[in-house]
């Protein structure tokens, strides 16, 4: 009996080494999220950070709205994007499909590039209120053509920060772990 339940645990082991192994080794099997720094999805309509928040110099908070009311960031809704393009940039293929679908009553089906696990809550409004900059996290979001995870947002990453006398942000585990 002890030679079978070790042998079922050996094949349970190399099961999991191999698992693991794969999870390393292909990003097919990685998990999207945490940890993905310079994580760059493809989007389905292009949109320049660097024209937007660099040279036109648009706040986080216009397009991204709810961040200074709720713990969630909120991805655009397609009615804060046609506030100037229904008359900015008309003749621009992607503004025509997003007026397109607009006018539908439908959404764009932006890709989040920003993820934490399931287990972890950022409070985006407790931040913002405090003063801690955009650019702390996401970087310098008005250089990004096209935005990409900057940080890792690991648990270490984030308790750095935390731990910064100037910050008197809290440490206990139950202001990120609900």
């Amino acid at each position: 009996m002890q030679k079978k339940v070790k042998s079922i645990m050996t094949i349970a082991f190399l099961g999991l080494a191999l698992l693991l192994n794969l999870n390393m080794g292909c990003s097919k099997f990685q998990p999207a999220i945490g940890y993905n720094k310079n994580y760059q999805p493809d989007q389905p309509i292009p949109f320049d950070h660097s024209l937007h928040v660099g040279t036109y110099q648009m706040k986080c908070q216009y397009c991204h709205n709810q961040v200074e009311r709720t713990k969630h960031a909120n991805i655009p809704a397609l009615s804060t994007c046609m506030n100037c393009h229904v008359q900015v940039k008309t003749d621009s293929p992607y503004i025509k499909e997003m007026n397109e679908k607009y006018q539908k009553g439908e959404s764009i089906e932006w890709v989040r590039v920003h993820m934490l696990p399931d287990h972890v809550q950022f409070n985006h409004s407790a931040h913002v209120q405090k003063g801690v900059s955009c650019a702390t996290c996401h970087g310098p979001i008005d250089t990004m053509n096209v935005v990409k995870q900057f940080s890792d947002l690991s648990m270490g990453w984030c308790v750095n920060c935390h731990r910064q006398s100037e910050n008197k942000a809290p440490t206990n585990c139950s202001t990120c772990h609900h």
